[in-house]
């Protein structure tokens, strides 16, 4: 099953989406009764898979004008990657027919703040632990964030699964950061 979009016009499609989001006042999307009966009977065709921050204010769906079906949000907070998320990313990859991955971050991102500035415990620092090792010693906020969501995407480029879908079928991982302020999403960061 695939959507039958490329990469490259999936990622049009995302900027579109964020253009119309910035200015609207309301949800764009596609939730209908139709919608929902449509996506059971005839299974999800997602154009873009997103791994996002859990963050609250950090809404993919909305942020890109997408309903139903139409995105394969995986969400966690500071938008780091593991077996489960790499598993999913490449079952929506695989055998969605995805071709677009984008590692979604976001700035003032609370688990970027928590791994340069103070030291968690419990489960929270296997987070933070990942995120200090993508940043290193850098302590310029948006560049974090941006160091952060760069090697998610090394992550997954390395799964020998998203290699090889990148090889033979055209798929793209790119990051992107999303502005809290104004709601832009700069892409290939």
């Amino acid at each position: 099953m695939q959507n039958g979009l490329s990469a490259k016009e999936a990622l049009e499609k995302l900027k579109a989406g964020n253009a119309a989001y910035i200015n609207s006042e309301k949800c764009l999307t596609d939730v209908s009764p139709k919608r929902r009966k449509s996506t059971l009977e005839n299974g999800q065709q997602p154009f873009a898979i997103i791994v996002s921050c859990s963050d609250s204010r950090v809404i993919p769906e909305s942020i890109f004008s997408a309903g139903i079906g139409d995105l394969f949000v995986i969400r966690v907070a500071g938008n780091v990657i593991d077996d489960h998320q790499l598993g999913s990313v490449e079952y929506a990859a695989e055998h969605l027919g995805t071709r677009l991955i984008v590692v979604l971050g976001h700035n003032h991102c609370g688990a970027v703040d928590a791994a340069v500035n103070h030291d968690p415990k419990g489960y929270v620092k296997f987070i933070t632990d990942e995120i200090c090792s993508a940043i290193g010693d850098e302590k310029d906020e948006y560049k974090a964030c941006c160091l952060n969501v760069r090697h998610s995407v090394d992550i997954i480029e390395s799964s020998l699964e998203i290699h090889k879908e990148e090889e033979e079928h055209g798929l793209k991982v790119i990051g992107a950061l999303y502005r809290l302020e104004d709601g832009r999403v700069d892409f290939d960061i």
